[in-house]
């Protein structure tokens, strides 16, 4: 076969290859079998080389006037298939409005934050104010002006984070309960009597576990003024008790020791899933532990700015997360901060 009839084989398989193809994919390997740098047009031009010279130039002008059409072809063909894959999609994602709307996804308030949110419109109904305080806190104001010991445990590196910093600097750390605002609002606040709860984060340095976390949740109430008793403190929990459990529910105070307070109480609630006889919740005990209390001791009295003998009062600290566990039987607290959404909306 001699070259001129090569191309012309070439230029009728090119155009009888490119009418065949159905899709850019195969627009692409039409392209690069024909005209691309080792397609067949590009190996048939490299026979010039081997004609007369006076054979070449009309060979070349073939050549080139070939690739030209071809391309020109290619073009053509590529803008018809865009075309067409574009109104196969258009066609696919067509909306059929006669199908039910989608509901949107929406937000859902994190449990934490609901319990937190009841706590705080129930402590508002006894007119306690809502105040924050500092996360990252001083150490005489986590440990030493709240009645702590040198040698306390919770001093202890295990139990507290501790910020690095230069020699001779304050000592640091992340606050492990919310009691050091009860300071801060005391001594910007005496002699004058107050009512206060306090929400938010505090930091532990412990394991985490079904139980434990790092990071969790309390909220701090205190109460001061002439003649506060522990019949005050007891009424405050009952109904704090009956708001957020149910009619019905009754307060035990059980003896314990905070340095904080004296004298010192756990707080426990009947519970409101058996109603006191017995479950597997409670343990078959009737009863539900909330947290501590107790009256304010008169140490931490006198750092807060208020005498002793003049001025009494009552505090608490208790998690959101532990009522909630309890209120709802969730049995892993590492579910509030799993970022699994699935947890937060089973309580949407």
């Amino acid at each position: 076969m001699t070259v001129s009839n090569e191309l012309a084989s070439l230029e009728q398989e090119a155009a009888a290859a490119l009418e065949s193809v159905g899709d850019l994919a195969a627009l692409a390997e039409w392209k690069s079998k024909y005209t691309g740098k080792s397609g067949a047009l590009t190996r048939v031009s490299r026979s010039l080389g081997a004609l007369p010279v006076e054979q070449r130039p009309e060979f070349g002008r073939r050549v080139n006037q070939l690739r030209e059409e071809l391309e020109a072809a290619y073009a053509a063909a590529e803008q018809r298939l865009k075309l067409a894959a574009q109104a196969a999609e258009l066609a696919a994602e067509r909306i059929d409005v006669t199908m039910p709307g989608r509901t949107p996804a929406l937000g859902y308030v994190h449990l934490t934050n609901r319990v937190l949110g009841q706590v705080q419109e129930i402590f508002g109904e006894m007119g306690f104010l809502v105040t924050e305080s500092p996360e990252v806190e001083f150490d005489e104001y986590n440990f030493s002006l709240l009645n702590f010991a040198d040698d306390h445990p919770a001093r202890d590196m295990q139990d507290t984070f501790y910020l690095d910093l230069p020699d001779g600097a304050p000592s640091v750390l992340l606050r492990t309960h919310t009691s050091p605002g009860q300071l801060r609002v005391m001594r910007e606040r005496a002699p004058e009597p107050l009512r206060i709860l306090l929400p938010g984060k505090v930091y532990r340095n412990e394991q985490v576990t079904v139980r434990s976390e790092m990071m969790f949740h309390q909220f701090e109430f205190l109460a001061i003024g002439r003649h506060i008793t522990m019949g005050d403190l007891k009424g405050t929990l009952a109904y704090f008790a009956e708001r957020m459990y149910g009619p019905g529910t009754k307060v035990r105070l059980r003896p314990s020791f905070f340095p904080f307070t004296e004298p010192s109480a756990e707080m426990d609630v009947s519970c409101f899933l058996c109603g006191g006889t017995g479950c597997r919740v409670c343990k078959y005990a009737g009863w539900l532990e909330i947290g501590g209390c107790g009256m304010v001791h008169p140490n931490v009295l006198r750092n807060g700015g208020y005498d002793p003998e003049e001025f009494s009062g009552f505090a608490g600290g208790f998690g959101p997360e532990r009522i909630a566990m309890l209120k709802y039987g969730i049995d892993d607290i590492r579910g509030f901060y799993s970022g699994d959404t699935r947890f937060v909306e089973q309580f949407g």
